[in-house]
């Protein structure tokens, strides 16, 4: 299954209790759309969040995201996992 990091910018509105509420919205809604998404990171400071996906392509992992919680990733980058 291809992974997928996505960057949301929401600016200083960005909490990590807002965010951890938000991914479990994902975790509710990813099983219909043949996606898993694995883990996430916040940057407060900065209001950047960033989500590592499993996902069939990058419109699936933003449809999760739609549906769950409607905050859509700015961006969506295909990426590999190393050591």
């Amino acid at each position: 299954m291809p992974l997928f990091m996505d960057v949301h910018s929401l600016g200083d509105r960005v909490t990590m209790d807002d965010v951890a509420k938000a991914h479990a919205a994902d975790l509710a809604t990813e099983g219909t759309h043949d996606v898993s998404y694995l883990r996430y990171w916040v940057d407060e400071a900065s209001g950047h969040i960033f989500c590592l996906v499993e996902a069939p392509d990058a419109e699936a992992a933003n449809t999760v995201h739609r549906e769950a919680h409607g905050l859509v990733a700015d961006e969506i980058y295909a990426v590999q996992e190393g050591s």
